[in-house]
């Protein structure tokens, strides 16, 4: 223990130091976690290996971000966005996938690659978007609905990404037939766990809530999550979606708000744990020499996805002008990009040079995401004036 104390203080001063500094420069404080891991990672200072152990912390920070996001899913909240959601939402996805797809496809790359880049470019962080429309006070407007809209269709959508990138690893069989077999297998485990595990839930956590012990409601969370991500596991699945079934069976107890309340600090450490991971394997070297074609790859895809929103929202009868500000706010890469690129590799699916570009394209996005989210109202009314006109927004 005492050996490794020097490396969790070097660790904890330079996350304190980092994600300080970025919060006052109003960056998001995932950024600098990334930063942490890039340059305590083995390509820069080397002080944190890039081991076997580390990957495990890094999966327990998938696994409670994906809870968070069951928890999130209400069945009364998605019907009634069900428009947005399944329509605009759904456009978003498919259209963004199938075009990075082809795209992929044509400069080369093997299908399995271009899926997971399509899938990773499709995603939206979720994390600043939230947080910046919050500090705006923009939840409630036209283009903040649209996004929060597209966002929990993206979230949605990430559940057979993830299913299916497990059982491209394991396999060369047809696609077609290993992702069927996979979202058979998740459907049958939702099945079961929604006809049988809602009645038991409810008792369950009414008898561990009586015991009035905060220390034990939280043991208990933690314990469900990982009971179910390792259950899924074992079904040839992924961690994740374990985690987003038992997120999705307690949002439908009372216990909901008082189980996001308990372990907000817990996940939000967790996450910080898998960012610094994630930033550990970022080559510079690779990234240097590749800088002219990651910049022309972040710029193209932030772009297409402003475009197609864009183009969607105003198909869909909304206000050109409403449509450029939701695809402005909605063009970086998000959470899940990165969640989708580390499974990749775990499995083996993405080849390490084109890992290497979509992560720093990623991670580029991101980092630029706080500055056009903050303009997104000027470009609109620069590029439409009849939005400067009647824009109650």
């Amino acid at each position: 223990m005492f050996d490794s104390l020097p490396l969790v203080l070097i660790l904890l001063v330079s996350s304190v130091l980092l994600v300080g500094l970025f919060r006052y420069l109003k960056l998001p404080a995932m950024i600098a976690y990334f930063v942490v891991g890039l340059i305590l990672g083995p390509h820069v200072i080397g002080v944190l290996p890039d081991s076997e152990s580390s990957r495990h912390v890094a999966e327990f920070g998938i696994v409670f971000l994906m809870f968070s996001i069951g928890l999130e899913f209400s069945l009364p909240k998605l019907y009634s966005m069900r428009r947005i959601l399944f329509g605009l939402g759904g456009a978003q996805v498919l259209i963004t996938l199938f075009a990075s797809i082809s795209l992929a496809w044509w400069l080369g790359l093997h299908l399995t690659s271009a899926f997971v880049i399509g899938s990773a470019i499709t995603m939206s962080s979720t994390a600043i978007v939230s947080k910046i429309l919050m500090e705006r006070v923009d939840l409630n407007s036209r283009h903040g609905r649209l996004a929060i809209g597209i966002l929990l269709f993206q979230d949605i959508a990430v559940i057979p990404i993830l299913i299916l990138i497990p059982a491209l690893g394991a396999s060369s069989g047809d696609i077609g037939t290993i992702f069927l077999m996979a979202l058979l297998k998740a459907i049958f485990l939702l099945s079961i766990l929604f006809k049988f595990g809602r009645p038991l839930m409810n008792s369950w956590f009414a008898l561990v809530a009586n015991q009035r012990s905060r220390e034990l409601f939280i043991l208990n969370v933690l314990m469900i999550t990982l009971l179910f991500s390792f259950a899924t596991k074992m079904a040839g699945l992924s961690f994740g979606i374990g985690a987003f079934m038992a997120g999705m069976l307690i949002s439908e107890t009372r216990y909901r708000y008082q189980v996001e309340s308990d372990i907000a600090a817990f996940r939000d450490i967790l996450l910080g744990l898998f960012f610094i991971s994630i930033g550990m394997l970022l080559n510079l070297h690779q990234v240097a020499s590749n800088i002219g074609f990651i910049i022309l790859v972040t710029l193209g895809f932030i772009l297409f996805k402003a475009f197609v929103i864009m183009a969607l929202a105003r198909l869909f009868n909304y206000e050109i002008g409403v449509g450029i500000r939701t695809g402005l706010i909605l063009a970086q890469a998000g959470e899940f990009s990165f969640v989708i690129l580390a499974l990749a590799r775990e499995e083996h699916v993405i080849g390490a040079h084109a890992f290497q570009i979509i992560l720093a394209a990623s991670l580029l996005s991101m980092i630029l995401a706080p500055f056009i989210i903050q303009y997104n109202g000027r470009i609109a009314r620069y590029l439409s004036k009849s939005y400067n006109r009647n824009s109650s927004d």
